[in-house]
């Protein structure tokens, strides 16, 4: 599986942000990939060294328009911790 397909988006929140400090970058994943996958797609992508990678499944939240209503769709989110010794991640210097 190529990287760029396990990788979507980068998760640009408060509790993300500040966690940035901490070498944590969140991520929001293809929904079928596995740690390790998503461990080596970090590293090749960026070029950086993963010591550890949480996954979160995250559901669909209930929304409303008008008087309609549905739920949007479930998705999948990464925490990467990188190393103490590797560099940081340059999308992410401008954040914080």
């Amino acid at each position: 599986m190529n990287p760029r397909d396990i990788i979507l988006a980068p998760v640009v929140t408060e509790k993300a942000v500040s966690q940035l400090g901490e070498k944590k970058y969140t991520f929001r994943v293809a929904d079928n990939s596995n740690k390790i996958e998503i461990a080596r797609a970090v590293e090749e992508i960026f070029g950086v060294k993963v010591a550890k990678v949480n996954t979160i499944s995250m559901k669909g939240q209930l929304r409303r328009m008008g008087r309609n209503e549905g739920y949007t769709s479930d998705w999948k989110k990464a925490v990467v911790t990188l190393t103490a010794d590797s560099k940081t991640i340059e999308f992410f210097n401008g954040l914080f």
